[in-house]
């Protein structure tokens, strides 16, 4: 199983983002990190600066989102849709996409239940329940 450093990941990010400014090939994976680095111009600059990124800190106690995690929970998104695991999370996801008429706010509201359901695992010592993952989506999907 792949397991990244956060430099590796921070690197990641950031060689995908030099590769798309300068309209470089990507393998498919850098695509589709690129296509949600272009989602959040607002993390631009963090990206731009390999070195400066990788020391960086997001203290989430003061308000600030880290771009690295968010970005790799939209892939850990997208690739959870590609291969539907947990089982249901790819309908779940698209039926909150229909409901929001965006893919880009359905994952940011998948993100919250990805997140909620990793934190609760951590803290009770026991693996992720996917099907609580899948139902909290699913209710963010039949929600007014």
């Amino acid at each position: 199983m792949f397991n990244p450093s956060q430099e590796d990941v921070r690197r990641f990010f950031c060689t995908v983002h030099a590769k798309s400014r300068n309209a470089q090939p990507m393998d498919a994976i850098e695509t589709l990190a690129g296509q949600w680095i272009a989602e959040h111009p607002e993390y631009h600059a963090d990206l731009q600066d390999q070195e400066a990124a990788i020391k960086r800190v997001y203290p989430a106690d003061k308000g600030q989102t880290n771009p690295f995690l968010h970005l790799s929970m939209h892939l850990s998104i997208s690739e959870q849709c590609s291969i539907d695991q947990p089982r249901g999370i790819r309908q779940a996801v698209e039926l909150l996409t229909h409901k929001r008429q965006s893919l880009h706010l359905a994952h940011h509201e998948a993100m919250d239940c990805l997140g909620t359901m990793l934190w609760e695992s951590q803290r009770a010592g026991r693996p992720p329940d996917g099907q609580a993952y899948i139902d909290c989506v699913q209710r963010h999907a039949t929600r007014d």
